[in-house]
């Protein structure tokens, strides 16, 4: 086995290279600590993207029972004025009816009238001529 002596070139050397490498590790940390928080930061924003997917959904199921809710009311609107519309076309109908018979009435009446008039000038001529 030989043994090598170490020059000041080989050292200078050797010292050059240590330094490189510990500059390089000192970028190597640099980069993983950058890139912790990076992944830090990702995370922050992940879970922030979880709590606005979370307050959507929330909004949606809200806006869905409101929409449900709204409809309900809607069709027990329609309801009532489908209720309310018969019941005008029957009170409709009904007073129809009742001027129809209050028109055959007042007929009935002016005819009777007509009768007694005629009974009464009739009267009236007999007793002129007598």
């Amino acid at each position: 086995m030989t043994v090598e002596r170490w020059t000041d070139g080989m050292l200078d050397g050797l010292a050059s290279s240590v330094t490189e490498l510990r500059e390089s590790i000192t970028e190597l940390r640099e980069s993983v600590t950058e890139l912790r928080e990076s992944v830090t930061e990702e995370r922050e924003s992940i879970t922030e993207l979880r709590e606005s997917v979370t307050e959507v959904r929330e909004s949606v199921t809200e806006l869905r029972e409101n929409l449900r809710e709204s409809v309900t009311e809607v069709r027990d609107s329609v309801d009532g004025l489908r209720v309310t519309v018969q019941a005008l076309l029957q009170v409709a109908a009904q007073s129809q009816r009742d001027m129809e018979l209050m028109k055959q009435r007042q007929e009935e009446n002016d005819q009777r009238f007509n009768i007694l008039l005629e009974e009464v000038r009739y009267l009236r001529r007999g007793n002129q001529e007598t």
